[in-house]
């Protein structure tokens, strides 16, 4: 079986039920893997990679929501974080297919959930000896980590499009709409524990100095001019506190291993029988490359790929600094990412039901302005610790854009490059840690009003990317038709 660009691809789940029967001795153990897959199978799976994904991240993000808070003073924090998505964009033009190709995508996501585990119990001693080491191995284990998801997700998400006679792009969308939906909750549990741990005992510790946290917080914080002294909100809390959240955190990042291991069902690909997969080699740097050069919808979408770390770095490490920290303490960041987290994860869920519907053009609309907005107001407004509300708001519009921007991209990638979805993940991975590398490397250098103008910046060129590449996906939809009409 061949697709339109004369590639083989593998037999659709349906497809596979209506191959003539073999005898037990003849049948390939890899066709028979694909055959056992029923409906009901396909959704456990998706749930086992949700919650694998859920506890994993638990950890991993509310940690890198404290870094920048946790380890300012070092510059350790987002220093790690920058080697971190550095690892991560060699990583994945390597890794993936080699870790793939010989373990398959159950046992990938495991192995490279190792590398997590490392980095949480180097925050135990977070010095550069300790931090950096532990950070290019989770970068080097993220990469096959996103895409063994990925790639696992698209293919039993095109397999259940056939069984139900729904449309691929439909399905797809469902699939990893249900995934963030999940996933993002993590951002709930993981800071409802640091932030309990981390409250603060006595009203007395919370007093600071208002007219300097205004004149030195939100977009006028520039971490090379920071009067630590002035400021108790910015302290590192007690030793103490810091070793039982690292321990727990470690925990969850264990415990996600375990269960994908457990739970998680061994899928069939028609990769996993290619022998130039078995080595480490330059294979899917070229087809990266390759994808990158002949695909004009790749080009138009890098720009929004960047913004979609740039947006996440963003929030992660400044405005839980810049403006959480800074002007009422890193008590308040998890309550915060909290609210952030639950918007997110409702948001990612509705919206990717809510796509067939109305289509991608309306949500990515919604998330320019919404973030838009959340952009122009963080550089008006000067934090004041009294309107906490505002916190929240802020937060919750920023989750309602992160919502759009990964389960869309997602789903689109999945979408406009199904016949190449390994290359396609890997373009995504790679820009999207562009934007992660770019965000935390500057972050200990510039001032927070230059940041949020970058943000601006690189969001508007990326939705200009965006809306041109709906244009070309039309305009070559519509000829298709014209050419099979005559």
């Amino acid at each position: 079986m061949t697709n339109e660009k004369g590639k083989e691809t593998p037999p659709s789940y349906t497809e596979a039920m209506e191959l003539p029967e073999k005898s037990a001795e003849k049948q390939d153990p890899a066709e028979m893997l694909t055959l056992k897959f029923t409906k009901m199978k396909v959704i456990k799976n998706l749930l086992v990679v949700s919650v694998g994904f859920l506890f994993l991240f638990t950890a991993f993000q509310s940690m890198s929501n404290l870094q920048t808070s946790l380890n300012m003073r070092s510059g350790v924090g987002s220093g790690s974080l920058s080697i971190l998505y550095g690892a991560l964009v060699v990583s994945c033009l390597f890794v993936p297919p080699f870790l793939i190709a010989h373990l398959g995508c159950k046992w990938t996501i495991p192995l490279s959930m190792l590398g997590y585990i490392l980095y949480m119990c180097a925050n135990f001693y977070p010095v550069w000896g300790t931090m950096a080491p532990a950070a290019v191995i989770l970068g080097f284990g993220a990469a096959p980590l996103w895409s063994a998801k990925c790639t696992y997700l698209t293919q039993t998400g095109v397999w259940y499009a056939k069984m139900t006679g729904k449309t691929e792009d439909a399905v797809i969308n469902a699939f990893f709409g249900v995934f963030f939906m999940i996933f993002q909750t993590s951002q709930v549990w993981g800071n409802l524990i640091s932030s309990t741990i981390f409250k603060k005992e006595s009203t007395e510790s919370n007093t600071t100095n208002t007219t300097n946290t205004g004149q030195e917080c939100g977009a006028n914080f520039c971490p090379q001019s920071i009067n630590f002294t002035d400021n108790t909100n910015l302290d590192r809390p007690v030793e103490d506190k810091v070793y039982i959240v690292c321990g727990i955190y470690t925990g969850f990042a264990v415990l996600a291993a375990i269960t994908v291991i457990l739970f998680l069902d061994r899928i069939n690909l028609d990769k996993d029988d290619n022998k130039t997969s078995k080595k480490v080699s330059p294979r899917l740097l070229i087809s990266t490359f390759k994808h990158l050069i002949e695909s004009h919808y790749q080009k138009l979408l890098i720009p929004l790929t960047i913004y979609s770390g740039v947006e996440q770095a963003f929030i992660t490490g400044d405005f839980t600094r810049s403006y959480i920290t800074c002007s009422m303490g890193i008590s308040n960041v998890g309550y915060i990412m909290i609210c952030y987290g639950v918007v997110d994860a409702l948001c990612s869920f509705i919206f990717g039901r809510m796509v067939q519907y109305v289509g991608h053009i309306p949500f990515f609309i919604l998330a320019f302005l919404v973030h838009g907005g959340c952009q122009i107001a963080l550089l008006l407004w000067i934090p004041n610790p009294d309107a906490v509300a505002v916190f929240y708001i802020i937060a919750a519009c920023w989750g309602m854009g992160d919502a759009v921007i990964q389960t869309q991209i997602n789903a689109f990638y999945g979408y406009l490059f199904t016949d190449n979805t390994e290359a396609a993940f890997a373009n995504y991975r790679l820009w999207e840690s562009v934007g992660f590398i770019i965000t935390y490397a500057y972050n200990d250098f510039l001032c927070t009003y230059i940041k949020l103008y970058v943000c601006l910046a690189v969001m508007c060129v990326g939705m200009v990317g965006y809306a041109m590449t709906e244009v070309l996906v039309r305009r070559n939809l519509s000829e298709s038709r014209d050419l099979s009409n005559k």
